[in-house]
């Protein structure tokens, strides 16, 4: 039986190229890459040149490029540092983040460490940049603005860039979790108003467990881990050498193809939104989703029936 899989947002397969990359270092390049000898300085090469690499295809400064376990840590992290680093006693942030973003928040809220306020949702699901101004305007607390780039449930793309701008004028700081768009999207970090991002590997068929946090270089937190001398003494723990090599190679095969994967898989979406509409009544779709939104992301809503309370489940028996 064919098998189809539609939860590309959720992860995606590990690319055999990626795989491949990877091997040598589930093998043979075994050593610690704390270690002063051979077997240590080539896997402690191998991470440094990962580095050198993502932040090239990122545009950013190596030294700006921090490798974590995954997405979530890497948001826990900057939020963290913002509150508790860089004095942030009030954070906005908008009602569909994800889990990692929201629970956070609310933890500090809860703590009494920082305020949450949130920002408008627009019924198209865009954020309301009007009421970001507002919010931003009023109150002279410092501020973290922390805002998802793509959603992952409706795939509405946010403007970064002009969320960014916001903040500066503000005096905020900025975190983005760029988890949906890592990978599916072309970043020029340097012209870029955001303090932070996040990423993840196995969202651009990258091994899972590797994760990325920019710290742009004006920023200053300490270690959300604490031990060794890890990722420069910002996060202690033998490193994760395969999965930092597979998020390189990942990106770099991501990136070297995005033209053409993405107009494909763009025509893919709208042919089954289109191919919906012609063959089921009532269908819509959740979003802006022929209009600002990730082309790797479809958000679709049936009409109530006892047969589209079953549709998941049919489909999955199905393949």
């Amino acid at each position: 039986m064919n098998r189809f899989y539609f939860d590309s947002a959720a992860t995606t397969a590990l690319d055999p190229q990626v795989l491949e990359a990877m091997m040598p270092f589930l093998q043979n390049k075994y050593g610690n890459p704390s270690s002063i000898y051979s077997y240590g300085r080539e896997t402690r090469l191998a991470i440094e040149n990962a580095r050198k690499s993502v932040a090239k295809i990122l545009n950013a400064h190596p030294a700006e490029i921090f490798f974590t376990s995954c997405g979530t840590e890497s948001t826990n992290t900057a939020i963290t540092g913002a509150i508790r680093d860089l004095g942030c006693k009030r954070i906005i942030t908008s009602s569909i983040e994800h889990h990692a973003t929201l629970h956070t928040v609310e933890y500090f809220d809860h703590r009494d460490e920082a305020k949450v306020s949130y920002v408008n949702i627009l019924p198209n699901g865009h954020i309301d940049m009007d009421h970001l101004a507002e919010l931003l305007a009023s109150g002279d607390e410092k501020t973290l603005v922390t805002l998802m780039h793509a959603n992952n449930e409706i795939g509405n793309i946010t403007d970064i860039h002009a969320v960014g701008e916001l903040c500066v004028q503000h005096g905020a700081i900025f975190h983005s979790d760029c988890v949906q768009t890592v990978g599916h999207f072309h970043f020029d970090l340097r012209d870029t108003p955001v303090h932070f991002i996040s990423g993840s590997a196995h969202k651009f068929h990258g091994p899972k467990g590797a994760g990325l946090l920019y710290i742009n270089e004006n920023v200053h937190i300490k270690p959300y881990v604490h031990g060794g001398g890890q990722e420069r003494n910002m996060r202690a723990g033998t490193e994760n050498v395969y999965g930092i090599v597979g998020f390189a190679k990942a990106l770099e095969l991501a990136t070297t193809h995005f033209e053409t994967e993405s107009s494909y898989i763009r025509g893919l979406k709208y042919y089954l939104m289109e191919q919906l509409q012609q063959q089921m009544e009532d269908v819509s779709f959740n979003g802006d989703a022929a209009g600002r939104s990730n082309y790797t992301v479809l958000n679709v809503s049936f009409p109530k029936s006892e047969k589209s309370e079953m549709l998941l489940m049919n489909l999955d028996m199905a393949g």
